[in-house]
């Protein structure tokens, strides 16, 4: 890989984090952003369960069974 400049010509000191530092870092920094999107979104979810199901797929079931209870 080529030597880096500094602005005065010399040969670029080792950096305080070398570039798979630095992509390591990015990548568990992105990783901790979606864990806590998912939390935030599973406490959503059990805080308020029937708000996030469409609300067609819990009705129908309880429709349909006591439409089948009513032709037994």
């Amino acid at each position: 890989s080529p030597v880096t400049l500094s602005a005065s010509g010399a040969p670029h000191p080792i950096p305080f984090l070398t570039l798979e530092q630095k992509a390591a870092f990015v990548f568990v920094l992105l990783l901790f952003i979606f864990l806590g999107l998912l939390i935030v979104r599973c406490f959503r979810i059990l805080l308020d369960p029937y708000s996030s199901m469409p609300s067609s797929t819990w009705t129908d079931y309880m429709e349909k069974d006591t439409f089948d209870y009513r032709i037994a």
